[in-house]
């Protein structure tokens, strides 16, 4: 699942870019229910899980 396309998500870019955008708190919002972000972050390693869930302030699915 490393080849998600979450891993280059044009939304997620955009975040990553500027979080205060509306493209990017809309992608922030959306990755809370999103299944394609669920499988691909459950995926991961546990240290990138961690990275990850720092980086987006993400609380779920740890």
């Amino acid at each position: 699942m490393a080849d998600a396309p979450c891993k280059n998500c044009k939304l997620r870019a955009k975040y990553d870019q500027n979080p205060s955008s509306l493209v990017g708190r809309f992608w922030r919002w959306h990755i809370n229910f999103c299944p394609g972000w669920k499988a691909y972050f459950t995926s991961l390693p546990q240290e990138e899980k961690k990275r990850l869930a720092a980086q987006y302030d993400f609380r779920k699915y740890q």
